[in-house]
């Protein structure tokens, strides 16, 4: 079957990445393995080995390497066969918001970087949490914001910030069990993905698609048994491009007349979000720091009501192509 603009940017987007993520992997673990980035067993560890922290790297470098070929190649003019005035809208959308891709790769390389240094050092949370605001709030200031309306630059900036932190952290605590962080990631990208192509939007479609490419190349690394984890570095940079997915579709357009459209991201992302709810609700309840990891999670609750651990990330998977499709089908009509 012959694809047409923009059908073939989603496709070759996503080949591309996954092609370039499981390629890469082996070489990311052998270079995490030589530096000491290794996830050694220990407290609320389910591995008895010591697993390499290659995971959000390779995924990086995957969504970077697609992304800079095709850039080059709608320089050279290679798209044009993309049909009539493809090449055109991939100039003018190139130019219009070259600038913007970079400062967004530009966040999901500082968040990665973030999350490596706590993998290293365990950095405190006041160093964590400022390492994230100040990429949140420089993403922010380059146009990548919410608005929900409201005419006020600083309600802009703020609620944008905070969106960005929450998702982060919601995926940072989600990635505790093989293949958790991954399968959600895949499941988000894919239904923003979904929503920006549904509007017309190509140029977020295709970032949204080559990120699921990205996350399903490593995936089989990852689930059921892993031999590479993503680490915080990439659980850090799933729940970041989660965040920076759900901001850039314009939910609330000509093409989407569905008031409750706003909410979508909401929707499709429910499952980190309320697990990252519950999860802080009850340890401050016991007065527990919120930042200090349990095994409370959805995930921890399911294993010991007998499910093993592989089927209780498939139905929490489950729930995310649920909560995804609920949005896409009732919330974008």
């Amino acid at each position: 079957m012959k694809l047409a603009f923009p059908e073939n940017l989603y496709v070759l987007g996503g080949i591309g990445a996954f092609v370039v993520s499981v390629a890469t992997v082996p070489i990311w673990r052998v270079w995490a393995k030589r530096i000491g980035m290794v996830d050694d067993p220990g407290h609320r560890k389910i591995h008895s080995t010591s697993i390499p922290l290659a995971g959000g790297w390779a995924v990086l470098f995957a969504i970077a390497a697609v992304l800079g070929a095709g850039v080059i190649a709608v320089k050279l003019g290679f798209f044009s066969v993309t049909g009539a005035g493809g090449q055109d809208l991939l100039n003018y959308g190139v130019s219009k918001r070259g600038a913007q891709l970079v400062v967004i790769l530009a966040g999901a390389l500082g968040m990665a970087v973030v999350g490596m240094l706590d993998d290293r050092y365990e950095l405190k949370p006041a160093w964590k949490f400022g390492g994230q605001v100040l990429i949140a709030m420089c993403v922010a200031l380059a146009g990548v914001r919410i608005t929900l309306f409201v005419p006020s630059l600083t309600f802009s900036l703020a609620i944008t910030v905070l969106w960005i932190l929450t998702v982060t952290n919601a995926l940072n605590f989600l990635d505790n069990m093989n293949g958790l962080c991954t399968g959600v990631g895949i499941i988000g990208a894919w239904a923003c993905g979904w929503s920006a192509a549904v509007q017309g939007q190509y140029l977020v479609a295709s970032l949204a698609f080559v990120t699921c490419g990205a996350l399903l190349g490593f995936l089989p690394y990852n689930f059921p048994k892993a031999s590479a984890f993503l680490g915080d570095a990439g659980s850090h940079l799933v729940g970041y491009l989660l965040a920076v997915l759900a901001i850039l579709p314009h939910f609330y357009s000509r093409n989407v007349q569905n008031k409750w459209a706003v909410i979508s991201p909401l929707v499709i992302l429910a499952v980190p979000l309320l697990d990252l709810v519950w999860v802080v609700a009850l340890r401050t309840r016991i007065g527990q720091p919120f930042w200090i990891g349990d095994t409370n999670h959805i995930s921890h609750r399911l294993v010991r009501r007998g499910f093993s651990k592989t089927n209780a990330v498939v139905l929490i998977w489950l729930m995310a192509v649920a909560s995804a499709t609920i949005a896409l089908v009732v919330f974008e009509r």
